[in-house]
């Protein structure tokens, strides 16, 4: 990688930035003070700048619980960022697999590794996410059934993949589902005469939320975690 790239991407610094802390001197590799831009850095390579190290940030794969009123984005679009929740290197760097809408709380994935997120939210992929389900009325045992079949949605060519219901009251319900469609939950309930009146994310796969995050927590992944998303 050009010096002024590793800069640009570990010291949050833009190109003009970079290239300007070369000219004044400000950067070593190795110890040795180093001018040129297109210095080529190897994994071997010490960087530092106004004699700070520079350590290059890996992949990286967090589980936040998403409080109510947040959006998933870098931008604050009328709610709290989640990202503002976070205080990370390059935060820029990072992105959602699988957004949740503003009022949804609950488990969601951070990373910077596309492949990963990628392999999560794939339609191809058929990853399962469980969602517990408060509804405005009382759930009728015909509606459980056709959730259960699948469901044909407005707009959609397609009904739903069938999904796994369990009954928590005549009120509350785990719903489990295999795909990843614009606000599928909601739109599966109301297409059975209900309505949604929270919801609240569980799981991905087999990754399940810490019962130990409070709202706006998170931490990063185990690596039992992360295998469990085959990439390939």
């Amino acid at each position: 990688m050009r010096l002024d790239k590793y800069l640009s991407t570990f010291a949050d610094l833009t190109r003009s930035q970079a290239k300007r802390a070369l000219k004044n001197g400000e950067v070593e590799c190795d110890g040795e003070l180093i001018k040129d831009p297109s210095f080529k850095v190897t994994a071997d390579h010490h960087i530092s700048l106004v004699g700070m190290p520079l350590e290059p940030v890996g992949e990286r794969y967090i589980m936040l619980h998403k409080p109510e009123e947040s959006v998933c984005s870098h931008v604050d679009d009328g709610y709290m960022s989640i990202f503002s929740l976070m205080e990370l290197p390059r935060p820029d760097k990072l992105h959602v697999a699988g957004r949740l809408d503003a009022d949804t709380t609950g488990l969601v994935l951070i990373t910077s590794d596309g492949q990963w997120s990628h392999a999560l939210t794939s339609p191809r992929r058929h990853c399962s996410k469980r969602y517990r389900v408060w509804l405005a009325d009382p759930i009728t045992d015909g509606a459980i059934s056709q959730l259960e079949q699948g469901v044909e949605l407005h707009g959609e060519d397609k009904p739903t993949q069938p999904a796994q219901v369990e009954q928590v009251s005549d009120t509350e319900i785990l719903l489990t589902i295999s795909e990843g469609k614009y606000h599928q939950v909601k739109r599966m309930l109301a297409a059975v005469g209900n309505k949604v009146a929270a919801l609240h994310r569980e799981s991905m796969g087999d990754i399940e939320l810490d019962e130990d995050l409070e709202p706006g927590d998170w931490r990063y992944l185990t690596e039992d975690e992360i295998a469990s998303v085959d990439k390939r």
